[in-house]
């Protein structure tokens, strides 16, 4: 094997892992959106309602968005969380104390809660059901897996390329990257075709701002890297074999 090719062989397999790294932190962290809110320190009959609607497994849309805008919430792919006092009063007391320790709070999506239909009106069932956004939230919660999969499955075949000493098999590597850079790609736009949907049905209170988190942030990275990863796989074994193609042909001649 050329030099050349042995070191975009490496490089690839260097940008490979690390984009399967950040892939899989992003899925298992819960901060692709935040929310930025002031600090609720009145436990008022209204917040305890709130709190306990949010973790409520029958908890729609609606009912956990409003928590999350209140409580300077997260939420990631699988997971939502919000951050409220660790002990609750019915009072408001009058001085901070350390009972105003703040502790964050999550909630997991389940299964059946992924695929729900979204409705045209979050939290209104008889409003119909919004399809663009249920399909968007589908493929911002499948893709990622998917992506990470084609990655593995990817990594098998360069490992057999490794074992055999040729690079043939890394064309193939180099397509399953590709593949899982457009699901990356794809479920980013998704999140944020979602998220953009969401605010448009349920508006920001004014004194909350949002914004995109680090999880985001290490999927919309591992992108570019699987299609990095992707052309330096398919340069390296293509150009080689051409290569091997016309110095066999010339040793015939």
């Amino acid at each position: 094997m050329d030099n050349r090719f042995a070191t975009a062989f490496v490089i690839a397999c260097v940008l490979s892992l690390i984009s399967t790294i950040y892939m899989a932190a992003s899925i298992g962290t819960d901060f692709w959106y935040e929310y930025r809110s002031p600090v609720q320190e009145n436990s008022s009959d209204l917040n305890k309602s709130i709190w306990n609607d949010f973790a409520s497994d029958e908890a729609d849309e609606k009912t956990y968005s409003d928590a999350l805008f209140r409580y300077n919430g997260t939420v990631g792919l699988w997971r939502r969380c919000i951050t409220i006092p660790q002990n609750t009063y019915w009072y408001s007391p009058p001085e901070r104390t350390e009972s105003f320790d703040m502790v964050t709070k999550c909630m997991s999506f389940t299964l059946n809660e992924q695929f729900m239909e979204k409705f045209v009106e979050p939290g209104n069932h008889n409003s119909g059901i919004d399809l663009l956004r249920t399909y968007l939230w589908r493929c911002q919660f499948l893709l990622p897996f998917v992506s990470l999969g084609l990655m593995c499955f990817g990594a098998l075949i360069g490992l057999c390329a490794c074992i055999c000493r040729s690079l043939y098999p890394t064309i193939a590597t180099g397509i399953l990257h590709l593949l899982a850079g457009l699901c990356t790609l794809g479920s980013v736009s998704c999140y944020v075709a979602g998220i953009e949907l969401l605010h448009q049905k349920l508006e920001l209170p004014e004194d909350v701002s949002g914004e995109f988190g680090w999880s985001f942030c290490l999927a919309c990275v591992s992108a570019p890297l699987q299609f990095m990863a992707s052309a330096l796989f398919i340069w390296a074994a293509h150009t080689n074999r051409k290569e091997y193609t016309l110095m066999k042909a010339y040793r015939v001649a």
